[in-house]
Order: structure tokens, then C-alpha cells, then sequence
């Protein structure tokens, strides 16, 4: 009768930390921002809000939004209706417009996102690209013969 060989102490260790781990890395992490929570920050008045945003965005807000500015700041703290299109690119992300839709123009087309807690605190153009990294292909007609040459791997 063959004997089942028992692993050592160290490897049923060893397997319980595994199993340990793999429980813990499906739990979703809660968002925080600045140690606060989803929850605490729309409860928050627009002050305390502000006194947590980066510098450069409290200050779009102290100086008072323009009046384009002003009509999608109202259009985002209303309901959470159907996207909002918008060319103004140079307004900053509050916790109240977290999940909401919003269309940014980016030169050529409206390009749609949802907004997500990682984006407060950020301008609406950041998430927007208007540039295209270019796209080479091989040496064209004209090309000297030196730099047609093209190495085979």
C-alpha cells in the first residue's frame, strides 16, 4: 500500500498565505480622495471641497467661472439625463459630477466619456487628446537608396 506523502509545514503555510491573498485581491479597493470618501465629498459644502482640489483648479474657481463655463457647470450639477456636449475644455472635476456622461470636442469630433472618481480635481480637456501620435510607414518614392534599406529580422 502506497504511503500519501503529508507537504511540510512550510508548504501548507505557504498555501494558506496564498489563499489568503487571492481572497483579498478580488475585494474592490473604495476610492479615496485625499482621505476622504465618495460619499463624505458630495456631502461636503462647496468650500470644503474646493480647500481639497489642486491649486491650479481652486483657483478657476475662486476667480468665478466665465459665462460658458458657467452654463456646463449648471448642465453637470443637474440631473444625471442624457451626455452633455461641449466644446469648454478648461473646466475642472468636482465630486458631484462623478457618473455623469459628457461629450468634449477635440477639434474634429465630440468625444464621449463618463467621468470616474480618479478624474476629480482634473480639467475636462486632460482626458481628451486633440493630437494624433503620427503613424510611418516604410520609405516613400523618392527615397535615396540608402534609405530604402530596411533590415530583415
Amino acid at each position: 500500500m502506497a504511503k500519501k506523502i503529508m507537504g511540510s509545514a512550510k508548504a501548507s503555510r505557504r498555501k494558506s498565505r496564498k489563499k489568503a491573498s487571492a481572497i483579498q485581491a478580488r475585494r474592490k479597493k473604495e476610492f479615496l480622495f485625499r482621505g476622504f470618501t465618495m460619499e463624505q465629498l458630495t456631502a461636503m459644502p462647496f468650500e470644503e471641497v474646493l480647500e481639497l482640489l489642486p491649486s491650479r483648479s481652486r483657483r478657476t474657481y475662486l476667480r468665478g467661472l466665465n459665462y460658458e463655463q458657467q452654463i456646463v457647470f449648471d448642465k453637470l450639477n443637474g440631473e444625471a439625463g442624457e451626455t452633455i456636449r461641449t466644446h469648454r475644455r478648461d473646466l475642472p472635476i468636482l465630486p458631484k459630477f462623478v457618473g455623469k456622461s459628457i461629450s468634449i470636442y477635440n477639434g474634429k469630433e465630440f468625444v464621449e466619456f463618463e467621468i470616474k472618481p480618479e478624474m476629480i480635481g482634473c480639467f475636462l480637456g486632460e482626458f481628451v487628446p486633440t493630437r494624433k501620435a503620427p503613424q510611418h510607414s516604410g520609405p516613400g518614392v523618392g527615397a535615396t537608396r540608402s534609405s530604402k534599406f530596411m533590415p530583415l529580422k
